[in-house]
């Protein structure tokens, strides 16, 4: 029997890929069950699902149920400040990434995870840590009661603020680095006008400032959920926001086009909690084959890639297989095989952040963009652009996307140093600097 603590997505997608082959699961988590709760606004931003996400989701066998709840984006639409728009897609014409409410998709598969025989699911239960092997703290937050219960293997899915990776520290005397961005994030409610959404729906919507940024990703009953992105301090920062005739000034100043689409805005603003942003370093993932931390208890990463989701659960897919085909080191080998991976992806969504709020911007960026585009089309198993590669190919690892990513912008470089290369030169280069995708990834 294995343990989960944490019954966000990552525990209640890693317990149905478990039950479904027959092993029994049980699950603490010390929030309310969801499915008895409304919707807390302002307190996550809305998760975009790619490839790596829906591949363990259909094994999970739940894709379908999920479906209705993803609203397709083709692309990023940026805003100036004059209020212009401009369309960039993210890749060829048939790839999209799916935005998702994160409190839809808990529910969901807190749906799934009730309904599947073999998981057992505990709401309103804190876990407390984790002192000797194979026993668990905790207490029921309803009574205050604490307990003890046994767990010959746990796993940790307890988010980034995880106690059981305190623990594990403790344990083993190691020290978690936390790296803490700058900026911090606030979330606001972009309503339905006379029934009619806001803004386009196809796309992740952009207002790119340099050193700051406002985006909204559409939700599917028309609403979107916009999220502000700002240093903490500073010229340009939430300290100045102190007042809601100040956060109308700047949002009047810095994104005139949005401010008539948020009617409440110091209302939302004043009653949004201020989120923080940061990568979790974790030098320990596990104790032996007893406990092991997944998802963002193991190495959280900065929202900017979209893949804190898709990561945790490519995590769930891997330790599923892992128990089913090598059950008695399955610890140690997702250990060795996830975190260079995971080290990548933490690297790539860092380096994204800059890129959508300031790189963007830079009509240099679009047409390589575009070049990037077109080699793919003609060189499909060897050029294939970073981005995709992370949000559309589920079968190439985050560190050999990180790897080529960085060859092929030299490549790129170096052809926007001469516009009018010759065809066969341009197919030299990549031929010489970019071995074929499906050797590169056996």
């Amino acid at each position: 029997m294995i343990t989960i603590v944490g019954a966000g997505p990552a525990g209640c997608l890693l317990a149905l890929l478990l039950a479904r082959r027959g092993q029994r699961v049980t699950v603490y988590e010390r929030r309310p069950d969801p499915g008895l709760l409304p919707s807390e606004a302002g307190r996550s931003i809305n998760l975009a699902l790619a490839a790596r996400g829906i591949r363990a989701l259909r094994d999970a066998g739940v894709m379908e149920a999920v479906t209705p709840l993803l609203t397709p984006m083709r692309g990023r639409r940026l805003h100036d400040i004059s209020g212009t728009e401009q369309f960039l897609a993210y890749g060829q014409s048939h790839e999209m990434i799916y935005s998702v409410s994160r409190a839809d998709l808990t529910r969901r598969l807190t749906e799934a995870a009730r309904a599947q025989p073999g998981v057992a699911l505990h709401f309103n239960q804190q876990c407390l840590g984790y002192a000797d092997p194979g026993k668990l703290q905790l207490r029921d937050t309803a009574s205050g009661s604490t307990y003890e219960v046994a767990a010959q293997r746990i796993v940790a899915a307890d988010g980034a603020g995880s106690v059981l990776r305190q623990s594990l520290a403790q344990r083993q005397g190691f020290i978690v680095e936390e790296d803490r961005l700058e900026h911090d994030y606030k979330e606001l409610t972009l309503p339905v006008v006379n029934g009619h959404p806001p803004l386009a729906m196809d796309a992740l919507h952009i207002w790119p400032r340099g050193g700051f940024m406002l985006i909204a990703l559409p939700n599917a009953d028309g609403s979107f959920t916009a999220t502000l992105f700002l240093p903490r301090s500073g010229p340009q920062s939430f300290e100045l926001l102190s007042s809601g005739a100040k956060v109308r000034d700047f949002f009047a100043r810095e994104f005139p086009d949005a401010l008539p689409l948020v009617p409440d805005l110091a209302a939302q603003f004043a009653a949004h909690p201020q989120g923080m942003l940061g990568t979790i370093h974790s030098p320990g993932w596990r104790d032996a084959e007893r406990l092991l931390l997944i998802g963002d208890a193991a190495h959280a990463i900065v929202p900017f890639h979209g893949q804190g989701m898709n990561c945790a659960f490519e995590d769930c897919r891997i330790l599923d297989g892992l128990l089913a085909h090598s059950p008695d080191d399955a610890f140690e080998h997702f250990e060795a095989q996830r975190r260079g991976d995971c080290e990548a992806i933490a690297t790539m969504a860092l380096e994204n952040y800059a890129e959508m709020r300031d790189t963007v911007r830079d009509p240099g960026f679009q047409q390589q963009k575009d070049l990037a585009i077109a080699l793919e089309r003609s060189y499909p198993d060897r050029f294939i652009p970073r981005y995709s590669m992370v949000m559309f190919h589920d079968e190439i690892p985050y560190s050999l996307a990180l790897e080529r990513g960085r060859v092929q912008q030299g490549i790129l470089n170096e052809l926007a140093s001469r516009p009018a290369a010759d065809p066969q030169v341009v197919a030299n280069l990549i031929r010489e600097r970019l071995p074929a995708l499906s050797a590169a990834v056996q």
